[in-house]
């Protein structure tokens, strides 16, 4: 089966990943080509706890949550791909590299996030990926991280 070009709306992404609300930070991904590369987007809302704190009077999306919503979507795109759809994958970082912020991320923006894969491949544990967050084309954020997949046992 070809997976060029498929997408996951909300209800695939609830089906991959374990992550709830308010912790579930892609709203949908697109144009995921295999393993390979694939992109996620995530509507940001002032209704989201953290701006609660982060800052009183001026929202910015915490960096950290912007890498975790890459690796969401990398997530998302190896659960596709392999067909994890209800099968309790779970994703734990292992690494972050070469993490840099360049813009702040606030209420109203559409977090783009474009991601591909480095090492892995299927049945593998141990995988690689690198990504950006843009916003409107302007680079938000860039990553480099390394990832555990627990896949279920066949």
């Amino acid at each position: 089966m070809s997976t060029q070009g498929l997408s996951a709306d909300i209800q695939l992404i609830q089906r991959i990943l374990p992550h709830r609300y308010p912790f579930l930070l892609v709203d949908k991904v697109v144009d995921i080509d295999g393993t390979a590369s694939a992109r996620g987007i995530k509507n940001v809302t002032m209704n989201e706890p953290h701006f609660q704190g982060h800052f009183p009077g001026l929202p910015i999306m915490p960096g950290v949550t912007i890498v975790e919503a890459m690796a969401q979507t990398a997530a998302v795109m190896v659960g596709t791909a392999l067909d994890m759809a209800d099968r309790e994958m779970k994703v734990y970082f292992m690494s972050i590299d070469n993490c840099k912020f360049r813009r702040k991320v606030i209420p109203g923006d559409v977090l783009e996030m474009k991601l591909t894969t480095l090492r892995g491949k299927p049945g593998g544990k141990v995988w690689k990926f690198s990504g950006v967050a843009e916003v409107e084309g302007e680079l938000a954020a860039e990553a480099e991280f390394t990832a555990m997949m627990d896949l279920p046992k066949e």
